[in-house]
């Protein structure tokens, strides 16, 4: 699968599927902007890709703030236009029962892995319509598909970038704008090294291949609704989950 020229914006892609789906980007031949809230890593992670002979940019973006996501948006636009593709994989959950969680967290939850969702596809839509085509692959999560103890709240977040998935899809067809979502199960993040010994433990066990998803393996479903060999899908939602959540 091929990418050569394309424009890709990847939200959150200094670190876990985010820094995976920026480097198969690269291996395509997609010129890549690597945003992220993590300066250091997102830095280091675009001169490490750019030594591989790819074309890798970093832009520092909070995605819970507008005022940054339009910027990152204009510069985006000055330099090529536009993006081709725009990969959103930013994300961050917290464990506890939700009965012991606290407004607080709610909207921290909230704001990151839903309405910066938002924020940064309203940023780059326009430019999308006005250029006749575009690929946006949100990056959910199982959760938001079958829900995931101890993270109510994250569980209804990214259900409802589910739900905006394929609302969106049916807007945007008529632009020639692909709109999908990979959701994954349990992947080797930073974000699931965080997760008790124990939880990891019998969340292995529960998965049919026993053992947890690769970036990589996230990043290749998020490759394959980036290119040409999705151009007659849209509103979908793709498990990667090795056969741990087979639900409709």
């Amino acid at each position: 699968m091929k990418l050569d020229g394309k424009i890709a914006f990847v939200a959150g892609g200094a670190s876990g599927i985010g820094l995976a789906t920026a480097a198969v980007f690269v291996q395509a031949g997609a010129v890549v902007y690597i945003a992220d809230v993590n300066k250091v890593a997102g830095e280091a992670a675009a001169a490490d890709l750019g030594k591989q002979g790819g074309t890798v940019k970093f832009v520092h973006v909070d995605i819970t703030s507008q005022a940054a996501v339009d910027a990152a948006r204009d510069a985006l636009v000055a330099a090529h236009g536009g993006a081709d593709i725009l990969v959103i994989a930013a994300g961050w959950s917290s464990i506890a029962p939700f009965i012991d969680t606290k407004p607080e967290l709610w909207q921290k939850l909230i704001d990151l892995n839903y309405v910066g969702t938002l924020r940064l596809t309203q940023a780059f839509l326009p430019s999308m319509r006005e250029r006749g085509h575009g690929k946006i692959v949100l990056v959910a999560s199982d959760a938001g598909r079958v829900g995931s103890g101890g993270e109510a709240v994250y569980s209804g977040a990214k259900g409802a970038v589910i739900a905006f998935t394929k609302a969106l899809a049916r807007e945007s067809a008529r632009y020639s704008i692909n709109v999908n979502c990979v959701c994954p199960g349990p992947t080797d993040t930073p974000l699931l090294a965080s997760v008790p010994e124990k939880h990891r433990e019998a969340l292995v066990k529960a998965i049919p291949f026993r053992r947890f998803a690769k970036p990589s393996e996230v990043a290749d479903a998020i490759l394959f609704f980036s290119s040409s060999r999705s151009d007659y899908l849209t509103g979908q939602v793709l498990s990667v989950s090795g056969g741990l959540t087979m639900a409709d």
